[in-house]
């Protein structure tokens, strides 16, 4: 697989996101549909030849059993299908950090947090079962937690290869499955059941509680050994401090035995939810914010099931027993200016496309390395992040196109020769997106603002003029004001009336359509108003 590569005529491979023996998975884009898509590939020739057919056939049965999970902790599949001799599936392109990341990065985690993880990953589980779909290879590689603090379980469609029919170890000694996660029915090529899966989830919690899993061995024979006849380590005896109930809980879920480990994933969701769940005025304790900047806090699903969102400022760094030093994020290396301009040239192609999701992206990668510091206020990167700011906007993403006007602005503004059109623009720019977002009257206050400074500098009969305060006008009835509105409308029209030229006939029809749909919003919510003859004053 190669960046730009397309698969099906309509999803373009951006860049890889990770690789295994048996395949690889790219960050992509649905060029139908401009959005990011997450795409994974099973290479058929990995497979011995004898187990090719059965295991393909099982993978594409399972993947479509995976489509039609319904729960919001399973990433969306959107489509499946095969490019040259291997198997693709298109998902969901989840945001946040993966918790292998985050446990290399934190060490072991808080209680409240190995709680709320677990216990999201066991909804995920119950729905799974209950389909008569096993996961078979839950470990934190497959396991990712969002800004919003929700848990997705990856991989289920992968997952599906490692039937009780398919050997855990080839001739070649590589494993399909992941021993340090795999319970002893599993490894012994037993039927696997929901409880293998329960076994798993044992191990994942084990080390989000100790930094560790709970076996370590030099190789995959050795873990697998030791799955199957040693010990059930205790947590205790790797931490102190973790309550009584959670500490049997993983003891249970270890156990050798699956007629010995709880009877289903509702069972285990049961006794995790109460402890995962923390009062709001210490969940500012446990959110962080990891090497990418972004800020997680898996507890928030529990105390608000469908929301917020996430803060937009980073929380203070979090007190909660965290061991281990945080790790300073990777910053790439930045793009020379020739480099620059290819992916400007490239991002304005795909524009031209109305790709613009995937245009902002391109150049939102390239710009990450200056974003901070000094090289973000050179002449050359303010105009790629201009460019950026506007295709948010033609991508309809404005929450993000607000911040990057936002910081945009005064770095302009701090320019030794400032352009003031450009400004203007921005400003503008910003009010918009402002008011797209809902917060009409701030961006009343901004235009107004812009308004008054432009009067003094450009001709008060200009295009210019007439089109921003026909926005003004607008925005105050957004803002509930429909009388002050069609007040400025009313006076808009009169002057622009004096004016001569061929451009009276059109603003008028401009102002007079405005006046039209105000009086059509003011009957609506108020029935009883004489507003319906307003717009007859022209």
């Amino acid at each position: 697989m190669r960046a730009q590569e397309r698969v099906a005529d309509r999803y373009e491979l951006t860049y890889p996101l990770g690789h295994g023996g048996m395949g690889e998975v790219w960050a992509g884009f649905d060029e139908k549909l401009d959005r990011p898509v997450a795409i994974k590939f099973l290479r058929k020739l990995t497979i011995p030849e004898g187990e090719r057919e059965n295991a393909v056939e099982r993978f594409m049965r399972e993947a479509r059993v995976t489509a039609r999970l319904d729960h919001p902790g399973v990433p969306s599949v959107h489509d499946v299908g095969y490019h040259g001799d291997d198997i693709y599936i298109v998902m969901q392109l989840v945001p946040g950090i993966v918790l292998a990341d985050l446990i290399a990065e934190r060490g072991w985690l808080a209680v409240p947090w190995a709680a709320a993880i677990g216990a999201q990953i066991c909804s995920v589980l119950a729905v799974a079962h209950a389909a008569s779909l096993v996961h078979r290879d839950l470990k934190p590689q497959n396991l990712m937690v969002t800004p919003t603090g929700s848990v997705k379980v990856l991989d289920f469609g992968v997952a599906a290869l490692l039937g009780p029919d398919v050997p855990r170890l080839t001739a070649t000694s590589h494993t399909l499955g992941t021993p340090t996660y795999m319970a002893p029915e599993q490894a012994l090529n037993s039927a696997v059941g929901p409880r293998a899966d329960l076994y798993a989830l044992g191990c994942v919690l084990f080390e989000l509680l100790t930094g560790d899993p709970p076996y370590r061995a030099d190789s995959a024979l050795g873990l697998l050994h030791r799955h199957m006849s040693d010990p059930v380590p205790s947590l205790s005896d790797h931490r102190a401090g973790v309550p009584q109930d959670l500490v049997q809980l993983v003891a249970r879920l270890l156990a050798k035995d699956p007629q010995d480990r709880p009877g289903s994933a509702v069972e285990v969701y049961a006794i995790l939810a109460p402890l995962g769940a923390v009062a709001p005025d210490l969940a500012g304790d446990l959110a962080m914010t990891v090497a990418d900047g972004q800020t997680v806090d898996p507890t928030m699903p529990h105390r608000y099931p469908f929301g917020p969102l996430p803060p937009r400022t980073p929380p203070a760094p979090t007190r909660v027993d965290i061991v281990r030093p945080r790790v300073a994020p990777e910053i790439a290396a930045p793009l020379s200016l020739n480099e620059l301009t290819e992916v400007e040239e490239r991002a304005w192609e795909l524009a031209e496309e109305e790709r613009f999701t995937q245009a902002a992206e391109l150049l939102e990668t390239a710009l990450r390395p200056v974003r901070k510091g000094h090289g973000a206020k050179q002449p050359r990167i303010l105009e790629l992040r201009l460019n950026l700011a506007n295709l948010y906007v033609l991508a309809g993403a404005f929450r993000q196109a607000l911040p990057e006007f936002q910081r945009l602005i005064p770095d302009l503004v701090a320019r030794p020769v400032p352009d003031q059109e450009l400004i203007w623009q921005c400003r503008q720019q910003l009010a918009m997106c402002q008011a797209e977002l809902g917060d009409a009257s701030v961006a009343l206050a901004e235009l107004r603002s812009l308004l008054a400074e432009r009067c003094g500098v450009v001709p008060a009969d200009s295009d210019e003029i007439i089109a921003l305060r026909q926005q003004v006008a607008m925005l105050t009835a957004a803002a509930g004001d429909l009388i002050g509105a069609r007040r400025e409308l009313k006076k808009l029209l009169v002057e622009v009336q004096q004016v001569q030229g061929p451009r009276v006939a059109l603003h008028a029809d401009e102002i007079g359509a405005l006046l039209k749909r105000l009086a059509v919003i003011e009957s609506q919510v108020n029935p009883n108003s004489n507003s319906n003859s307003s717009s007859k004053g022209r």
